[in-house]
């Protein structure tokens, strides 16, 4: 079973880019995509993560990503779909920016790692990104499965757990007509995975991302996440908004 993979900005961050990078780049400024990954193909309706509900709408945003930014809904929309038509979301983790949209999907089962539970419920200090609210009513309906290994979620799509950004991140691998993909886990870009050269020639094989929960476990994350698939699908590469399909836009 092979399946379609559409990219949906439904949000974005201005931050520093360090953010992003860990020990490079601090003091540049950078917007990334928050997106809806939609799944399309076989018989369920699949999410990867679901968006912000409020997004920042505006030209110099959508410049900066190259490509348009939607709420939950006008995304949605663009395939034909409406929040009650998921069937499954698959969340990469709990942080606000993957999961706002939730209460939304009123007939959806969701699938995410334990440690994403615990975690949003009793979040460090450190991690002002897990807000249970957002996932308080769905967890309320029984909607969520709680995963604690590996796990193919229907014919062609495997939740891998990829402790790199958080405890439980969850990258998902698809088979799609032109390879396997991942989406990975983790918030990163491009530029983690395949490092430019200055920081190659420092021996480095990735660069981890800017927030994580240990650095060297998420080093190793990211070395053995780009040996998953054929293709690798950091969460907010800028490059993936101006696109509808991927890998078969890269």
């Amino acid at each position: 079973m092979t399946y379609r993979i559409h990219p949906i900005v439904m949000g974005t961050k201005v931050f520093d880019k360090g953010m992003m990078t860990y020990q490079h780049d601090y003091g540049t400024p950078y917007t990334i995509p928050i997106y809806c990954w939609y799944i399309e193909g076989g018989d369920h309706t699949i999410l990867v993560d679901t968006g912000e509900m409020h997004p920042i709408i505006s030209e110099d945003r959508m410049q900066a990503i190259g490509g348009p930014i939607h709420t939950f809904e006008s995304g949605l929309a663009l395939y034909g779909l409406k929040p009650e038509d998921i069937d499954i979301v698959l969340h990469t983790h709990l942080h606000n920016d993957h999961c706002e949209n939730d209460s939304k999907c009123i007939n959806a089962t969701f699938y995410v790692h334990a440690h994403e539970l615990e975690r949003i419920h009793n979040p460090h200090p450190l991690d002002f990104r897990y807000l249970e609210d957002y996932i308080e009513e769905v967890e309320a309906n029984g909607q969520i499965v709680a995963l604690t290994e590996d796990t193919e979620i229907v014919p062609g799509i495997t939740m891998i757990h990829t402790p790199a950004h958080t405890q439980g991140g969850m990258s998902i691998r698809v088979e799609t007509p032109h390879g396997s993909a991942l989406i990975c886990g983790f918030c990163t870009i491009l530029e983690n995975l395949y490092p430019p050269a200055p920081v190659r020639a420092m021996e480095m094989e990735v660069i981890p991302p800017g927030t994580h929960v240990h650095v060297e476990e998420a080093y190793a994350t990211l070395v053995r996440a780009k040996t998953l698939a054929d293709h690798i699908l950091p969460l907010h590469e800028p490059r993936f908004a101006a696109l509808t399909e991927v890998p078969a836009g890269q």
